[in-house]
């Protein structure tokens, strides 16, 4: 469900109108997957750890983006930090619904309060009160803060280069599911609904203990071993909520 969230959020951080950053320090668009197993990282610091724990990692993340602020001389704008919030949030719903079915209505306010106290821990300003208030701004930003450019093309470029030619029409296909329409439209994927309810024999085939076939599939092999100490780390910690939040990265990357 991670990979889902980020081959998501990878469609939607190319499109947003503060992608610069992400060039200012070049980490993500350097090597995207790496980044990805680094944020997963910091996700396990917050959501398996205590309070405690989990506010010394959100004041780690606050502290890197103070940092990248400072070597460029500008702040990262409010907006920003809002949308890829939202996005984690948005693909989060998504990922959950294209595996194991729509959250209810009870799991999307868990969802949104778990986000929104992330937020706020990372100093995230003006984030709305209740999941419906979200709703409403999320297609605002949507529509306001994307946009595609110079900078879609080039981090397009570096999936490709990291990921292989064919696992990044996988890539592709699983974003055309994902994505909201107007992301879809900007960034001319073609629809792929018939992949969809291929994803509902995910759990049939982690049952059949073939998930580390999957993942030998999905990922190139120099970061099986990420991926797989994710695994390793979460299975000696305490379950935590139904809805596992990520903690939102800086447009920075």
């Amino acid at each position: 469900m991670v990979l889902l969230v980020f081959a998501g959020s990878a469609a939607e951080f190319a499109l947003n109108r503060a992608v610069d950053w992400l060039f200012f320090t070049g980490k993500l668009p350097g090597d995207p997957i790496s980044r990805l197993f680094s944020t997963a990282g910091y996700a396990q610091g917050i959501v398996f750890a205590d309070a405690l724990t989990a506010a010394r990692t959100l004041d780690r993340i606050v502290a890197v983006h103070r940092a990248v602020e400072r070597e460029r001389g500008q702040s990262i704008p409010d907006w920003a930090h809002r949308d890829v919030l939202y996005m984690l949030i948005d693909y989060s719903q998504r990922a959950h619904e294209l595996l194991a079915g729509p959250l209810t209505a009870a799991e999307r306010e868990e969802l949104y309060d778990v986000f929104r106290r992330v937020g706020t821990g990372l100093r995230i300003p003006d984030l709305p009160a209740t999941y419906a208030e979200w709703k409403a701004d999320r297609e605002l930003h949507l529509r306001r803060d994307l946009a595609r450019g110079d900078g879609t093309d080039a981090l397009y470029a570096q999936y490709r280069k990291h990921l292989g030619a064919w696992r990044y029409q996988i890539l592709l296909r699983i974003q055309a599911i994902l994505a909201p329409a107007h992301v879809r439209d900007l960034l001319r994927l073609k629809r792929a609904e018939w992949l969809r309810p291929l994803f509902r024999f995910y759990p049939l085939l982690v049952r059949a203990r073939l998930r580390s076939a999957i993942q030998r599939l999905l990922m190139p092999p120099t970061y099986l071993p990420a991926i797989r100490g994710l695994d390793h780390v979460a299975a000696g910690r305490p379950e935590p909520r139904t809805t596992r939040p990520v903690p939102a990265p800086s447009p920075a990357g």
